[in-house]
């Protein structure tokens, strides 16, 4: 096998812009693209192969074509065909609205469906830019829905001021909202489901509001997630794998890089995707296989792959690395 990069997904949005197209260096893209999907299993919305002698089959395709061998033994017997991870990069032109994800169980049970836990980092930030994440309060059920019903749900959230490279962990359950001028690549679980719970009273294009879930959130909150900041604290370190998420969903971790990288697979059960946030490099893996690399970019390395060296282009590049 060989590393595979896929045709992005643009998804246009009532809150997206015109960022994606431009760090993604896109000749056309439409307009309001709120979401570049990198890599996808979501049906209806599948990744193609946009390299190599497997051009134009689909990420599930290659999944059943390879089995093991593209995912990893252990990931194969517990997700099946089922791609494990959704990559995206996400263009706030407007907020996002206040939403909510079902974890495993409550997925399955209600959409036979993987739950949704979920990661930001932040790539870039207007002035004022903020993310919600959890609680500033406690708050009980009967309070959350007199509050969805008056108005008042989003003055008990926790509201955070964001900086490039700040990182958000979002475990299902946790009420989140992405702000007007963040743009942020997203880690998640290969789900497609979303709870809202307030959509700031928009309307479709139809002139129509959007649906939301207020009644069908209620079981799938965490109403004990009260935190004074939900960022991820962590220390950048040049040269060196940073650690920024550790779950049973997925691994990342942060190169932010000027010199050669060498990353030993050989004891890992995954795959890795690599996804570059800034600058430029190229990546050779054991098999002699040499990958170019560019921000708005991401390259997905089957599990057979036993070692990858990253050499910086230009001077600096930062990745994150993701595998479960």
């Amino acid at each position: 096998m060989y590393p595979l990069k896929f045709e992005p997904l643009l998804k246009q949005t009532l809150w997206g812009g015109n960022k994606i197209a431009a760090f993604k260096r896109l000749d056309e893209a439409p307009d309001n693209v709120g979401e570049s999907w990198e890599v996808s299993a979501v049906e209806d919305s599948q990744s193609v192969v946009a390299n190599g002698p497997d051009k134009g089959l689909t990420l599930t395709e290659m999944v059943r074509k390879y089995s093991s061998e593209l995912v990893g033994e252990a990931n194969y017997a517990r997700f099946g065909t089922k791609f494990p991870l959704l990559i995206k990069f996400i263009d706030a032109r407007l907020d996002l609205s206040i939403q909510v994800h079902p974890g495993d169980e409550l997925a399955r049970k209600r959409h036979n469906s993987m739950g949704k836990n979920e990661m930001w980092y932040v790539i870039a930030a207007d002035n004022g830019a903020r993310l919600i994440s959890g609680f500033a309060e406690h708050i009980t059920p009967k309070e959350y829905k007199e509050r969805v019903y008056n108005g008042t749900f989003a003055e008990v959230l926790q509201t955070c001021t964001i900086a490039p490279g700040d990182v958000f962990y979002v475990p299902a359950g946790r009420v989140h909202g992405i702000g007007a001028g963040s743009f942020v690549a997203e880690i998640q679980q290969t789900s497609d489901i979303t709870y809202r719970i307030f959509d700031y009273n928009r309307r479709d294009k139809e002139g129509k509001l959007r649906e939301l879930h207020g009644s069908m959130a209620v079981e799938a909150i965490h109403f004990e997630d009260v935190q004074d900041d939900f960022r991820t604290e962590y220390e950048a370190v040049p040269n060196e794998p940073v650690s920024l998420v550790e779950s049973p969903y997925f691994t990342t971790s942060l190169y932010d890089m000027t010199e050669d990288i060498s990353c030993d697979y050989s004891e890992l059960d995954s795959f890795v995707v690599f996804i570059c946030v800034e600058g430029a490099c190229n990546l050779r893996d054991d098999a002699g296989n040499i990958t170019s690399l560019r921000s708005g970019e991401t390259v997905l390395f089957p599990a057979t792959t036993q070692e990858v060296t990253i050499t910086p282009e230009g001077g600096e590049v930062k990745l994150l690395e993701t595998y479960v």
